[in-house]
């Protein structure tokens, strides 16, 4: 009799795959481990179902690896980069060139920390034809195949690729197929850009879009209208500049739209938008909206006026504020002194009237620690995320009081963020636009993905 032990290493290809078969998914990963025969049997397309995969770009070993034995694998694919670099942009490339080719990949999204695309070889200073060689060809590939059809593009909020949405849906070959798209960008200068027309028909065939994002450019009442047709639960709208030709959106055509979608989330995200936060009241909010975010980020103004109207307009919508800007510019950023006038504190009238209010995140203005105690009593555990940093006073006996109080009303520890804990965009030293650019571009793509 052999009583050697058994080479579980020299296991035929075919029986070890049977064994996975009796595996879960954990289990089978581990498995894999044993060995690199175990680990080459794993590859195969049964075992990589809806397989999402984060390609960052400066890694080489995982850019390698990619390419050797996930590339026909992949079902989701974030590439990771640097829109400056020119050796990102040539290994991006050469990805988008591979993966334009495969049989798997239904959805692609682009993350890239740095929207301003000055450095010398970035987007910016590529020519049109450089561009559509490097991005648009491939992905044009992708989106006109139609087994498995393409069902999820995110652009990055990359403004030179936000240029060709209307290529990007010309080029789908089943546009009924399409979950989600983002057309939306941040912009390398928020007050002189290119306007993005985007023709409301080639949404019509859409039928399964549910996340959709595009600049305040781009809508109109017509646009309204046409998406009324498509199963929508997602909805975020980037301001920028107002365009003096800009013919605005209606109240009609926001009441209709309401009215076809009761429980969407309408995100209103107003980025370096300087002029327009002065007037968001008057030219950008209506009353029927069904507005449920509201993002203002780095705008160099807090708008007493139009959070005014958020707790008149939206008390059964609005589930989440946030209003940002850097601590470093604080002069007049006491928001006591800026609604003294009407009396009331425009943050604790919202945990008042809105009844689904979860989110408050403010940053880059003083606050009263008294009104964020009204808060917390007035929206208790509901309140999911209360997040502030500059508080009068700062420090004191009296401030851990508040502190306390706030945290047995929210059910959970508190404290407002300090200099060890903030973003540095957000803190007193004053830092290059690329740190602002990541965090908005966190914001927007948390706020995609929730």
């Amino acid at each position: 009799m052999d009583r050697r032990a058994p080479k579980w290493g020299e296991l035929p290809a075919l029986a070890i795959s049977n064994i996975y078969d009796y595996l879960d998914v954990n289990d089978v990963h581990i498995a894999s481990s044993t060995c690199w025969h175990w680990r080459s049997v794993l590859f195969q397309k049964r075992f990589f179902k809806n397989f999402k995969f984060k390609l960052n770009v400066a890694n080489d070993r995982q850019c390698n690896f990619f390419l050797q034995s996930l590339i026909n694998l992949t079902s989701e694919l974030t590439i990771i980069f640097d829109v400056r670099s020119i050796y990102h942009i040539n290994k991006v490339k050469r990805i988008l060139n591979r993966v334009s080719k495969s049989d798997h990949l239904t959805a692609l999204r682009f993350h890239t920390k740095c929207m301003r695309l000055g450095a010398s070889g970035s987007l910016l200073e590529r020519d049109a034809k450089e561009i559509e060689q490097i991005f648009f060809e491939p992905i044009k590939m992708l989106l006109s195949r139609r087994f498995p059809s393409f069902k999820k593009l995110d652009l990055g909020c990359i403004e030179t690729l936000a240029l060709y949405a209307t290529e990007f849906m010309k080029a789908l070959s089943r546009p009924q197929d399409l979950k989600e798209i983002t057309f939306a960008s941040i912009k390398y200068d928020p007050s002189h850009y290119p306007i993005q027309i985007i023709e409301p028909i080639l949404f019509e065939k859409c039928t399964s879009l549910q996340v959709l994002s595009l600049d305040y450019d781009t809508l109109n009442d017509e646009f309204l209208k046409t998406l009324r047709v498509l199963p929508l639960k997602k909805f975020m709208i980037c301001v920028h500049g107002l365009d003096e030709t800009h013919p605005g959106i209606s109240e009609n055509a926001w009441s209709e739209f309401s009215s076809r979608f009761e429980t969407i989330d309408l995100i209103l995200t107003l980025i370096y938008a300087y002029e327009a936060v002065d007037v968001l009241q008057h030219q950008i909010f209506r009353r029927s909206m069904p507005l449920s975010h509201l993002r203002v980020l780095f705008c160099n103004l807090i708008n007493i006026d139009a959070l005014d109207l958020l707790s008149r307009y939206f008390t059964d919508t609005l589930k989440s504020i946030q209003w940002i800007d850097s601590a470093f510019q604080e002069m007049d950023r006491n928001v006591m002194d800026l609604y003294l006038r009407s009396g009331q504190d425009p943050f604790v009238m919202m945990s008042w009237r809105c009844k689904l209010l979860e989110e408050i995140v403010i940053h880059g203005y003083v606050l009263d620690p008294h009104n964020l105690v009204g808060v917390s009593r007035l929206r208790g555990r509901s309140l999911k995320r209360l997040e502030v940093s500059m508080l009068d006073p700062p420090v004191s006996e009296m401030m851990n009081s508040f502190i306390e109080e706030i945290s047995t009303q929210l059910g959970h520890k508190w404290r407002p963020q300090d200099s060890n804990t903030i973003h540095p965009a957000l803190g007193y030293v004053q830092v290059s636009e690329d740190v602002r650019d990541e965090y908005v571009s966190n914001v927007i793509r948390a706020d995609l993905a929730n």
